[in-house]
């Protein structure tokens, strides 16, 4: 008998509502007290909790005026597409580049939000494998995912960045040659490993962190995630491990100012300020505080006692990079669509 998979995919109406306390953005005519919306995905937002007061408190001392933020946190596909639907975020920070690629392509960003050092990326995480406090399952790696009887979370690719990152950090290893049973470089064999997880997910939630939440709460005995969520959850007393597999991909997070919102709000000139306070190493530190892996060389340096290397270690470059592994991976004939597809239908 198949194992039904509960996919949670809330409505583009429901999310504008939920996002929609935060769309004026304009200076107040009183007081100067400028007003910035952040539309981030769910992931940072511990990171973002300690940043933004830093930023504010610096922006005042610069300029004498008061910045406030409000900020709303999605799944990265699910509030991309709330920007372009609607939401008037001043600054958004996403999971992946393709996210950003969206807004670009409606036309609300216009400067080339790439040509920083980092290509707009501002900070890196890998996808890994979170367990139950001591391992009774005995996961060791990919491989193991494909046990009969496994019950696994991951997010749901039709809203969370996140779990883009996690179908291709386990097919690229499959296809790379580090799954046990999966000759490097043979297509087919990576498609059917992939669907031998598939069929173990239980739940796909909105997102990473909805993710993690039912993890917390003894859903399933493996999930896909973040290793920034992971840590996030032992530092806030989670007892529940993580293994990083041999082979897995590194995960570039972008950040970028919108534009049209903020010539719309008057808010370019701070919006510009705070994407850049987020590349300073005390924003760096406070990222890798949270697990967050720094694009701060010296940073990443200071900080590596902390992120275990990995073995093989690759990017989105392994697929073509972003414009060609969405169509290939999540568009109506790719390849994840196909395995859950067949999954589904118990083939």
């Amino acid at each position: 008998m198949t194992k039904k998979i509960f996919i949670s995919i809330p409505l583009i109406t429901l999310l504008l509502l939920l996002t929609a306390c935060g769309q004026t953005g304009s200076s107040s005519s009183g007081d100067g007290t400028i007003t910035l919306t952040l539309g981030a995905y769910t992931t940072p937002r511990e990171a973002y909790a300690q940043i933004i007061p830093l930023f504010e408190e610096e922006w005042h001392q610069k300029s004498g005026q008061t910045v406030v933020f409000e900020e709303a946190y999605l799944g990265s596909g699910a509030q991309s597409r709330a920007i372009v639907e609607g939401f008037e975020a001043d600054v958004t920070a996403l999971s992946l580049e393709a996210d950003v690629t969206r807004i670009e392509k409606a036309g609300l960003i216009t400067h080339n939000w790439k040509d920083t050092p980092t290509k707009g990326m501002v900070s890196t995480s890998i996808v890994v494998l979170g367990v139950r406090n001591g391992n009774p399952k005995g996961i060791t790696d990919w491989a193991d995912l494909a046990q009969p009887g496994l019950e696994i979370l991951t997010p749901n690719p039709q809203t969370s960045g996140g779990a883009q990152w996690n179908i291709l950090a386990l097919y690229g290893a499959a296809r790379r040659g580090f799954v046990e049973g999966v000759p490097a470089g043979d297509e087919a064999a990576a498609q059917a490993f992939l669907e031998g997880v598939l069929k173990n997910i239980t739940v796909m939630d909105k997102s990473a962190r909805d993710s993690i939440t039912n993890f917390e709460k003894g859903v399933g005995d493996v999930i896909i995630t973040y290793e920034n969520e992971i840590l996030v959850g032992q530092k806030s007393g989670q007892d529940y491990e993580y293994i990083i597999p041999r082979s897995t991909i590194l995960i570039e997070n972008p950040v970028a100012v919108i534009d049209a919102n903020t010539a719309k709000h008057g808010t370019q000139e701070v919006a510009v300020a705070f994407v850049d306070f987020l590349f300073t190493r005390e924003a760096q530190e406070i990222f890798a505080e949270f697990g967050l892996r720094s694009v701060d060389a010296e940073v990443a340096q200071a900080t590596s006692d902390r992120f275990p290397p990995v073995e093989d270690l690759f990017t989105i470059a392994e697929f073509g990079g972003w414009p060609q592994a969405t169509p290939a991976f999540f568009s109506e004939d790719g390849v994840f669509t196909h395995a859950i597809t067949n999954v589904q239908r118990g083939s």
